[in-house]
């Protein structure tokens, strides 16, 4: 290759019967003798954009840094994401006012919490819901088409509600949190399979389960349809790019099983209604949903991704944790302190799990180092008003 200056194409895909298995950055991807200043793969060229959402707001007082300036001290919810201080930008302070109950719309808290990645106040009509355009489908309309997939929309919870879930307002409101325009919300897909299969399959939606069932049947991997096009690209690399093609092979391999293990041991949960394939535990799912987004940024399959962990006026009990009272009821605490130390917890169990979801990034690989580089740091803004300004992290 150095001597040829040839190079293998960032699109290289591994391709199989109704599989598209795109693969991560390798150093042969770049044109030998090329700086890497000059190429994609260079710190900063490639954003990216994950909004997460978690209900019901913040514990008042345990969400905001204890003091201004890059020497903060992380609160008792944000202390999970110490360890990437110097990539992490916490901001307190905002109003959200579209959010807010006014005389002639009294009510609807959870539903106006759909303002925030729009800034629009939704209006209350139950059959005809009308908000803005999100900040995630702004930047999908810019960069989106640099990739297969403009942007995803994964969630953790079931969004199949319809007509009025709040004072008059619309389930969309409270079903997705991206929309690409003012009518128009987004479907949210909660199974882990069928977001797996939207990644690396081919197809539409229907041929893309059609295929996912064949392989089941056959007790196949989606690797095993990709192997002939593996083989022949493993004789093109270095032992680098071999070994980093190994674990990703691995990860993806990983998730397969971790997705049919949940298949044969879901559930039924009362509390949430779950499609088959969700997990029956909700921190494996929360993690498979993170994982996905994971494998969507390695391989560049989207560079804009929304994770709904859960509905607002969501009632799920934490009984991990200790906490069996449902979180909807707890963040009506009316300022009791032992209810808003359990809100506290839940908060802190959230802000942990995408903590989980950073070590990953950060320990993942890219041609110029760490993935630290390649997720460019967090943004992190939220509210300790529960139940009236929603708390996103992301």
């Amino acid at each position: 290759m150095f001597i040829t200056k040839k190079h293998i194409p960032r699109r290289t895909f591994l391709r199989g019967a109704g599989t598209t298995l795109a693969l991560p950055f390798l150093e042969s991807m770049l044109p030998a003798q090329t700086p890497l200043g000059k190429t994609a793969a260079a710190p900063g060229a490639v954003r990216r954009f994950l909004g997460i959402w978690h209900p019901h707001g913040a514990a008042p007082g345990y969400w905001s840094p204890l003091q201004e300036g890059k020497d903060f001290e992380f609160s008792f919810i944000t202390k999970p994401l110490e360890p990437f201080r110097n990539h992490v930008v916490l901001i307190s302070g905002l109003n959200m006012n579209e959010s807010f109950a006014t005389e002639e719309e009294p009510g609807g808290d959870h539903a106006k919490g759909a303002a925030l990645l729009s800034g629009a106040r939704p209006r209350r009509n139950a059959v005809s819901p009308y908000l803005g355009v999100t900040i995630d489908q702004l930047i999908a309309e810019k960069y989106g088409r640099d990739t297969i997939l403009s942007s995803i929309q994964l969630g953790v919870e079931d969004t199949t509600n319809f007509g009025n879930c709040n004072w008059g307002y619309s389930c969309a409101y409270t079903n997705s949190i991206s929309w690409p325009n003012a009518t128009t919300p987004l479907p949210t897909e909660i199974n882990p399979r069928i977001a797996f299969e939207r990644l690396f399959g081919d197809g539409s939606r229907s041929e893309r389960v059609a295929n996912l069932k064949r392989r089941e049947y056959e007790q196949h991997s989606i690797l095993d349809y990709v192997m002939a096009d593996a083989k022949s690209l493993n004789t093109r690399l270095d032992g680098r790019d071999r070994q980093k093609l190994d674990q990703y092979f691995t990860s993806v391999r990983e998730i397969e099983q971790r997705i049919a293990i949940s298949k044969r041991m879901s559930v039924p949960n009362p509390d949430v209604d779950a499609p088959e394939g969700v997990p029956a535990s909700y921190e494996e799912h929360v993690a498979l949903m993170f994982d996905m987004v994971h494998l969507a940024f390695q391989t560049d399959s989207t560079r804009i991704a929304t994770l709904l962990l859960a509905r607002e006026g969501s009632n799920r009990p934490f009984n991990d944790i200790g906490i069996s009272s449902g979180h909807h009821d707890l963040s009506h605490h009316k300022n009791t302190p032992d209810i808003m130390a359990k809100v506290q917890l839940i908060d802190k169990w959230y802000v942990q799990r995408l903590a989980a979801f950073l070590e990953k990034m950060d320990k993942t690989q890219d041609v110029d180092g760490p993935g630290r580089d390649a997720w460019n740091g967090l943004r992190v803004t939220g509210s300790n008003q529960p139940s009236r300004r929603p708390t996103p992290c992301g």
